[in-house]
């Protein structure tokens, strides 16, 4: 597929409106963990965070092949996911002014790499079928897409500020992720057969974000006791 070709530009808008349509996630991931960064760091972190986010889908397009022949992988994704939605809601008081600011980025970064690592699987299938194994397409399509991640996340940041139930809101939604990535995994499918499955899809991302809520709320509030009793 030559660049000059319109079949070029028609498939890499696209991957471009793939992109943004399944970034929605990495948007809410990217808000949630610099939400908490000082003020001129928050644009810094948003921007490492989306080149992170969309660097892992060109890593992971190269390879998706093989990682999703991989039984238990989606598996152990899901309880990755699981751990970073919790630990998203989680209170931060202790840690406050024991964590450099230089720290604080970087930790960040981390959160969010993780976590689209965990998340990137399905997204990258739609990218390399439309990309049809051009990978001019492929990257241009993700890099171009860099600014409206960093858009989406800073809207969803402005939001968590003014409203700050939507932080648990967002951990749910990592929750549902986590529930349906479980029971996609092809060894829970050759298990329980991919109708069972099926039916039951809705269920299992239901249970993964009651589950985030749950823990979130339960290990906040224990931190805050013990957090309480330590200063009296």
């Amino acid at each position: 597929m030559n660049y000059l070709e319109p079949l070029f530009w028609l498939a890499l808008l696209k991957i471009i409106w793939i992109n943004v349509l399944l970034s929605g996630d990495n948007a809410v991931v990217i808000a949630m963990a610099c939400r908490s960064l000082p003020d001129r760091m928050r644009r810094t972190g948003m921007i490492l965070g989306a080149a992170v986010a969309v660097g892992m889908r060109v890593v992971f397009t190269a390879i998706i092949a093989v990682l999703l022949g991989l039984p238990w992988l989606r598996i152990v994704g899901s309880l990755a996911l699981l751990y970073i939605a919790v630990d998203l809601v989680l209170p931060e008081e202790g840690e406050e002014g024991g964590v450099a600011a230089h720290d604080s980025l970087w930790r960040a970064v981390g959160t969010i790499a993780v976590a689209d690592l965990v998340m990137s699987l399905d997204n990258v299938v739609a990218i390399a079928a439309v990309a049809d194994g051009n990978w001019t397409l492929i990257v241009i399509g993700l890099v171009i897409s860099i600014p409206m991640i960093i858009a989406g996340a800073a809207l969803i940041m402005s939001l968590l500020s003014r409203f700050p139930v939507l932080v648990w809101a967002g951990a749910a939604l990592l929750g549902w992720v986590a529930g349906e990535m479980f029971v996609s995994d092809i060894k829970v499918l050759e298990y329980f057969g991919e109708t069972v499955v099926h039916h039951f899809e809705y269920v299992a991302a239901a249970l993964g974000a009651v589950l985030v809520v749950g823990i979130g709320w339960t290990l906040g509030r224990l931190r805050r006791t013990a957090h309480s009793a330590e200063t009296h």
